[in-house]
């Protein structure tokens, strides 16, 4: 009489861990069998400036944001009052201006100057409409066209008079200052977040040589800086939001 052979359990299979099904919006991305999301499922990430996945653009937080605006705000009040701080800025710069070289310090603050900052902000929006990145070009554009939209008004609201030209009003905040860090950082988002350092130094510089020449008070840098911020992380989050809505192209299994 033969024996009915038993059958035998089913074997593990360790190469099933992972099975290809079709996703959501393409075939051949990979789910985890056990129901799990994988810790780095495909197209989770968010390219960088220069259209690479692995990173995001920087993008302020609320915190800095909501700081930035809160000083800009306390410094322009003590402005307009010519409040304990004011007289404090006015005491600093009597004893910066002319402290190094008249020539080195026009030099540096003609970084600031528009014949020099929107060429190098014109390069980069080329560069990344080049690399498909037109949204980004065109916020940053747009945040270039907002600082004298919002320079121009406040130095005709407060009308602070100049460190060595104090029958001149029209001081605060400084338009060099904000047009050096827009168009600088602007450019380092656009083209590559490794020149960050790069467009701090050449604003840092910029402003620096402003006080040092006399041409503006250190809170007419500060408050620019302030200022600046909240334009670049309006238009770093517009920059966000626009390429998370844009799909990615999907890739097959490697």
């Amino acid at each position: 009489m033969r024996e009915t052979p038993r059958a035998e359990p089913p074997q593990h299979r360790p190469h099933r861990a992972f099975e290809h099904t079709a996703g959501a919006s393409c075939s051949g991305t990979p789910h985890r069998s056990d129901g799990r999301p994988s810790h780095t499922p495909r197209g989770a990430r968010q390219p960088d400036p220069l259209g690479r996945p692995g990173t995001t653009p920087p993008v302020p937080g609320r915190p800095a944001l909501f700081s930035a605006l809160v000083a800009l705000a306390v410094v322009t009040w003590q402005v307009l009052v010519h409040g304990p701080l004011a007289r404090l800025d006015g005491r600093v710069s009597r004893s910066l201006v002319d402290s190094v070289p008249r020539p080195l310090s026009e030099l540096a603050s003609d970084l600031g100057n528009m014949t020099v900052a929107l060429p190098v902000l014109g390069c980069a929006m080329a560069y990344a409409v080049w690399r498909g990145r037109r949204a980004a070009a065109l916020y940053a554009g747009l945040a270039m066209a907002a600082v004298p939209l919002l320079v121009i008004p406040l130095k005709e609201w407060t009308a602070r008079p100049g460190p060595l030209e104090p029958w001149a009003h029209g001081y605060y905040p400084s338009g060099h200052t904000a047009t050096a860090a827009v168009a600088y950082f602007g450019a380092a988002f656009l083209v590559s977040n490794r020149l960050i350092p790069v467009a701090a130094v050449l604003t840092a510089v910029t402003g620096t040589g402003l006080i040092l020449r006399g041409f503006h008070w250190p809170l007419d840098v500060f408050a620019s800086l302030c200022l600046s911020l909240l334009v670049l992380g309006v238009s770093s989050r517009c920059t966000s939001r626009s390429s998370s809505r844009t799909p990615t192209g999907c890739t097959g299994p490697s």
